[in-house]
């Protein structure tokens, strides 16, 4: 048996995950500590601005969150986040969110997350905390 690569580990977790499935959130890439996904702002995701609502954005970079920090196989959740919202993304925008780990130590790590629109304009910044817990996302291959 060997270890599951980090698209393997990300096809798992996609599996069971209700809340993409829901959004519409895609997987465009996933390696160890990275995680590119996608999501079409829809008309039930907008808000009484007539702009997407900040949840559904912070939603999205969480999940890139997720896959980033559990492409080594290792069930880790966040402990913590925080967005800052730069422009407002609208009906019909595609979201890209690109998470990158800045560092792990121990059973804790810091990842970023960029959120784009699809003309590359940068909507938000997160930032995520991690925290191992028991356990493996799927089982050895």
């Amino acid at each position: 048996m060997t270890q599951p690569t980090p698209q393997q580990v990300a096809d798992a977790m996609y599996q069971r995950d209700h809340t993409a499935h829901a959004l519409g959130i895609q997987i465009a890439q996933v390696a160890h500590g990275a995680a590119t996904l996608h999501m079409q702002v829809r008309q039930d995701m907008v808000n009484g601005h007539d702009i997407c609502h900040g949840g559904m954005m912070a939603t999205l970079c969480d999940t890139a969150f997720a896959y980033a920090c559990n492409s080594y196989n290792a069930n880790t959740v966040a402990s913590g986040f925080s967005i800052e919202i730069i422009a407002p993304a609208k009906l019909g925008d595609t979201l890209v969110a690109v998470a990158i780990e800045q560092v792990v130590r121990g059973r804790s790590g810091v990842y970023d997350v960029k959120l784009t629109n699809q003309s590359g304009d940068i909507i938000a910044l997160f930032r995520g905390k991690s925290r191992r817990i028991e356990g493996t996302v799927t089982a050895e291959v």
